[in-house]
């Protein structure tokens, strides 16, 4: 006797039908189908259909798995051959996810380019690639014959883009009305900031040179700001040319939120350099009803803190954040926050680039010394090489003669800006009724969740950049494709939680102000990396990979005129992934 397959056996149900002329029929299905338990209950997991196949094959596969010896048919080499075998857990987990999202109606109605616009968002997410390589990757798993698009040419799917950039406000608007409405968004409160990634080519129109926030030095770039709900969630997406100021992007995000989607009262939430003084008398010339929370300058915080002002740091003796207020700031609100940890971080930096300064400056010096460098013009362009690059030439007085360099630091000015370390002013017109003042620290300090999602689109997930479109609708195409594949990708790690390293049960931070804290089960996950079970904990790519490891094979049966598709034993991690996100093993993708 053959050792009986796990829990897998063949289920024969009849059904009977009898039509309107009163004739009877009886019909069997027969489903290849898996056994297992789960919370005590015993649940059916169907593999394959084999209906069609002979009386004789599906008999076979049963007396197999029932684990009877088999006699290879007459001239095969066995009874059964695998003909392919294809990935299939990753792409059916992103399938099962967009459609527990509504993502398909989201697009638009369904079309050969809707399809193609799903499949570029999902190929995003599993295997992030070039427009040529995600072609050939379609065919390589079962998304591409699954969603009948496998055999989908370049042509087809630069139209899809422009079909899908062409519908991207409809797209945008409902996900306003779905994250940021009054139902969903009690607070009306939305998180803006930009990013941007550099461009292959010179020949695109928004590719502009600019500040790179990517260090990439001689190439244009561009700008996109993105656009979310307070937990992170991507909503919007707008793409500018690479010298973009950070307040005119801002401008025009608050501009599609009112007219765009028709958001009347909003709290819009910014960093310091985007929501500018300029900004903000936009803003309320643009609604009345719009509020915003962002941070004070440098500049604005010395003036707060200069002539016994408000801002002193006494206020700090015996708590870290207060509210003050300012006749330099009419009808807003300033919270004042001091964080010592931020302040010991900030400190050790500026000394550790105060000291690489000195280290750069140290053999010009010893040339002049010994004679090898003389000449103050000569002197003087030898120090300007240098003394700027970590940016502290203003911390530093150079004495420079014909025949000597002097460096000494400006202790009085370095003292002067050290005050300034760990503290942070939020200013905002919001009134206290509406969110307090621990609540303004919290939404401003909100901002990390959309940092969070410029890696996952840039880097960690989504592999963003570099842009290598040359049409300005095509580039805003693949960006708005990445945004709505970050949108897939929240959904997915939040789900995900439990089997990945992600802090599933972060605790409620009781001061704002403090550094945020892990979990002890997010500890746990660090120190052991193996759940009770032994199962190793994985980052999101890493269980994405993990995934793709569950293939859909196609089974030929001796005898039998096609190829069967059925599923690989899914191991517990891939089974719970599914589970997770609420939706069972498909055996083939749904659109």
């Amino acid at each position: 006797m053959l050792e009986q397959p796990a829990a897998m056996h063949v289920a024969r149900i009849k059904s009977s039908h009898t039509d309107k002329q009163g004739r009877h029929r009886e019909y069997e299905s027969r489903l290849l189908r898996r056994t297992y338990r789960e919370d005590g209950k015993v649940r059916h997991e169907t593999l394959a259909n084999l209906t069609k196949l002979p009386d004789h094959v599906v008999d076979a596969v049963e007396a197999a798995l029932k684990g009877d010896a088999l006699t290879a048919a007459k001239g095969a080499p066995g009874t059964v051959t695998i003909t392919r075998s294809l990935p299939h857990g990753h792409v059916a987990a992103a399938c099962a996810m967009a459609s527990k999202l509504g993502l398909p109606g989201l697009l638009g109605p369904a079309c050969p380019q809707r399809d193609l616009a799903l499949a570029l968002i999902i190929s995003r997410v599993a295997h992030p690639g070039s427009k040529l390589s995600t072609l050939a990757w379609w065919a390589d798993t079962t998304l591409g014959p699954d969603l009948g698009i496998d055999e989908a040419t370049t042509d087809d799917v630069y139209a899809a883009m422009d079909w899908l950039q062409a519908r991207q406000d409809t797209v945008e608007s409902r996900l306003a009305r779905r994250h940021l409405a009054p139902a969903a968004n009690p607070q009306r409160m939305a998180l803006f900031d930009l990013s941007s990634s550099w461009l292959e080519g010179t020949h695109c129109p928004l590719g502009k040179r600019g500040y790179s926030r990517d260090g990439k030095k001689g190439k244009v770039q561009i700008e996109y700001g993105l656009l979310t709900d307070p937990e992170g969630r991507p909503v919007a997406v707008r793409v500018f040319e690479g010298s973009t100021a950070d307040p005119a992007a801002f401008t025009a995000i608050a501009e599609v939120v009112r007219n765009g989607f028709g958001l009347r009262k909003m709290v819009m939430v910014g960093d310091r350099g985007m929501i500018t003084s300029a900004r903000i008398g936009a803003l309320r010339e643009l609604d009345k009803n719009y509020g915003w929370i962002t941070a004070l300058r440098s500049p604005q915080i010395r003036k707060l803190m200069a002539d016994d002002g408000p801002l002193q740091l006494s206020l700090f003796d015996e708590q870290d954040l207060a509210e003050i207020t300012s006749p330099d700031f009419p009808g807003e609100r300033l919270v004042a926050c001091r964080n010592p940890a931020l302040a010991e971080e900030r400190a050790r930096k500026r000394e550790a680039l105060l000291t690489a300064t000195e280290k750069l400056l140290a053999p010009i010096a010893a040339r002049v010394t010994a004679g090898r460098l003389a000449g103050a013009d000569k002197i003087g362009t030898a120090a300007g090489k240098v003394i700027g690059k970590y940016k502290m030439a203003k911390h530093f007085d150079v004495t420079i003669t014909d025949t000597s360099l002097a460096i000494e630091r400006r202790q009085d000015q370095i003292a002067e800006e050290a005050l300034l370390d760990g503290i942070y002013v939020i200013r905002t017109p919001v009134p206290a009724e509406t969110l307090d003042t621990a609540g303004a620290v919290t939404a401003y300090k909100s901002l990390k969740h959309v940092e969070r999602d410029f890696r996952h689109i840039k880097s960690d997930d989504l592999d963003l950049r570099p842009v290598f479109h040359r049409l300005e609708k095509r580039v805003k195409g693949h960006v708005l494709i990445c945004m709505l594949a970050a949108y897939l990708t929240w959904h997915l790690r939040q789900a995900w939680a439990p089997l990945t390293y992600t802090d599933d049960d972060p605790p409620v931070q009781a001061n704002p102000v403090t550094p945020a804290r892990r979990s002890a089960s997010a500890d746990a996950k660090a120190s052991r990396q193996h759940d009770q079970a032994g199962r190793p904990y994985r980052s999101f790519g890493g269980l994405l990979a993990h995934l793709g490891t569950l293939t859909r094979n196609r089974v030929l049966f001796a005898g039998a005129p096609a190829a069967v598709p059925v599923l690989t034993e899914p191991t517990s991690q891939q089974r719970e992934a599914f589970d997770l996100i609420g939706a069972p093993i498909p055996l083939i993708l749904r659109k």
